[in-house]
């Protein structure tokens, strides 16, 4: 069995499901149940974060998304970056909070757990509401770079020994 699961970050809202297994078929299954649902559907475009995984890698899968559903758009994560990937840090929590440890009887038990947690992280979270401005990103880069040339200075003006 395998969970699929998409974000919202402006609503802090995760619609999941579970399917058989993984691939082309069941991610635009999952897809399908977030487009066809408001306010995706009615949306001028929806953004779809994600990583490099077999079943959306590539220019097929955006191609095949624009074809089902011309207002989304797939952005593809940069390879081993998954992590700044919303979604990806919700399946983190959610490994550390239900699925381990790994002590399920059968896969029904299972599998309403993940939606049982899904609902209470619904019920629950927030919006992330980033501080962090592009005016801090540049103060930030020219502090890296006056200590970058300082240590710089510092180490060809050691002495030799």
């Amino acid at each position: 069995m395998a969970y699929l699961a998409a974000y919202d970050v402006h609503h802090a809202r995760v619609l999941g499901r579970c399917e058989p297994t993984t691939g082309i078929v069941p991610f635009m299954n999952l897809v399908t149940q977030v487009m066809t649902s408001e306010p995706y559907a009615s949306a001028k475009r929806v953004f779809w974060i994600v990583d490099n995984g077999s079943s959306h890698r590539g220019k097929a899968a955006i191609d095949r998304l624009a074809k089902a559903f011309p207002n989304a758009v797939m952005v593809h994560t940069p390879v081993h970056a998954s992590w700044t990937n919303q979604i990806e840090i919700f399946f983190s929590v959610l490994q550390r909070k239900v699925v381990a440890p790994n002590d399920f009887t059968d896969l029904d038990q299972i599998r309403n757990q993940l939606r049982a947690f899904e609902d209470r992280y619904n019920a629950t979270a927030q919006p992330f509401q980033w501080k962090f401005t592009t005016s801090d990103l540049d103060d930030l880069l020219t502090r890296l770079d006056r200590h970058t040339l300082d240590r710089q200075e510092e180490s060809s003006a050691a002495p030799a020994t």
